[in-house]
């Protein structure tokens, strides 16, 4: 299956559901909001000319159907969607910044 991220800029991720775990699929449909539980498998295989190459896989093991509207939670307001907010205009690239990244 793929999946779309729901963001500015979506991501589309595949995940594979394998053995039992297919049937898992079978009660949802193009387009369902769902919440998948994966796991991160990789492994190494050298080819003939010695070569190593590693490759990644994402496996689901658990998929959930999400509410099309979430119900607020008692006590607290929702939350403004993220566009509601204006933009940084106090941001100077000259600061010091201590991330490693």
């Amino acid at each position: 299956m793929v999946v779309a991220t729901e963001e500015q800029y979506p991501q589309f991720i595949s995940i594979n559901f394998v053995q039992d775990k297919c049937d898992l699929l079978n009660s949802y449909n193009v387009g369902d909001a769902v919440k998948v539980s994966i796991n991160l498998r990789g492994r190494e295989w050298v080819n003939p000319q010695g070569e190593t190459k590693y490759f990644n896989d994402i496996q689901g093991w658990r998929i959930e159907k999400m509410q099309t509207e979430a119900p607020a939670a008692q006590g607290m307001a929702p939350m403004p969607p993220a566009e509601a907010f204006a933009p940084a205009t106090n941001f100077n690239e000259e600061e010091h910044d201590d991330l490693p990244f």
